[in-house]
């Protein structure tokens, strides 16, 4: 029997998928469908200090192989968070979940972090510094290697449990950024968060999201994460979450085999709801038919 098990900065995960933050809500919507323990884990919406309204709409917008989103972060902030949204998830959910991040300044990730370090239901806490949909925060903060080891020192200095950077593709040297991820005391890193991009409409000869420019996800940008993914399990030894394009079982082997010790599934959420219950029944048989018995001995297997 296939043995989809995999080890993620010191937690056993029952299989290496995970919905990705931003595209999964806080899990309970999802249990509505289906149940939502099949996944590895999750990686819940992204969460700041205060309550977030978010960018103005329209915040979306179709393209070939794949979309173009600025939310901006909506959400109600942290302290909402952990009184309401964890409690709705703790009815529907019993694994350890991923708890996503951002902020605008150092003081913000650390508050936030702080606070959710304690939840006993929070696995691990990923530092999204990447975002590409805010202003004076996310990826300004991202595309600086000094600035996320700063926030990366400053986090573990508050937190117990591992943290894992979301670190942002629009940056010269993807693997520069990650080292000093490492080096700062991060327990993994997850890559890459969206790629940015626009769409005019022909009709009205404007931009087609109000925020003229937001983040590109989706099919197109698999092989630039697979690239990214490749580059930077080269330079670091801690684990990588591997995220985007991913919307099939062989997708998911294929990051693995580039060195991801788990992968994120983003916008086929928002084109399938079931996209990560599908790909997780369809793994054993993909399995079968590339002769893999135990999946995490694929991973880093191209190297």
């Amino acid at each position: 029997m296939e043995d989809l098990r995999v080890n993620l900065c010191g937690i056993e995960l029952d299989n290496p998928v995970i919905p990705a933050s931003g595209t999964f809500g806080y899990g309970y919507e999802f249990a509505e469908l289906y149940d939502i323990n099949v996944l590895g884990t999750f990686s819940f919406k992204g969460t700041t200090r205060e309550p977030r309204y978010g960018n103005p709409l329209p915040r979306i917008a179709e393209c070939t192989a794949g979309i173009i989103n600025s939310i901006g972060l909506q959400n109600p902030g942290v302290e909402k968070v952990v009184a309401e949204e964890l409690l709705k998830l703790k009815k529907c959910f019993n694994k350890p979940v991923i708890a996503n991040v951002s902020g605008f300044s150092v003081e913000d990730y650390v508050y936030s972090c702080g606070k959710l370090d304690r939840e006993p239901q929070v696995g691990w806490l990923e530092v999204n510094v990447s975002c590409p949909n805010v202003h004076g925060g996310g990826m300004s903060l991202g595309t600086d290697a000094n600035k996320v080891s700063e926030i990366v020192k400053a986090v573990k200095k508050v937190v117990k449990k591992p943290v894992i950077v979301k670190l942002t593709p629009n940056v010269t040297d993807i693997v520069a950024i990650a080292k000093a991820c490492e080096d700062a005391g991060a327990d993994g890193i997850c890559l890459i968060n969206t790629l940015t991009g626009m769409r005019i409409d022909l009709k009205t000869k404007r931009p087609v999201i109000a925020n003229k420019i937001g983040g590109f996800s989706g099919p197109a940008v698999f092989p630039v994460a697979m690239r990214m993914v490749w580059q930077v399990t080269d330079a670091v030894r801690i684990p990588v979450v591997g995220c985007g394009g991913v919307s099939s079982a062989e997708d998911v082997i294929e990051m693995m085999l580039a060195g991801a010790t788990a992968v994120e599934v983003g916008a086929a959420n928002l084109v399938n709801p079931f996209a990560c219950r599908d790909i997780i029944e369809d793994l054993p048989e993909t399995m079968r038919k590339y002769g893999i018995a135990r999946l995490r001995d694929v991973i880093g297997g191209a190297k």
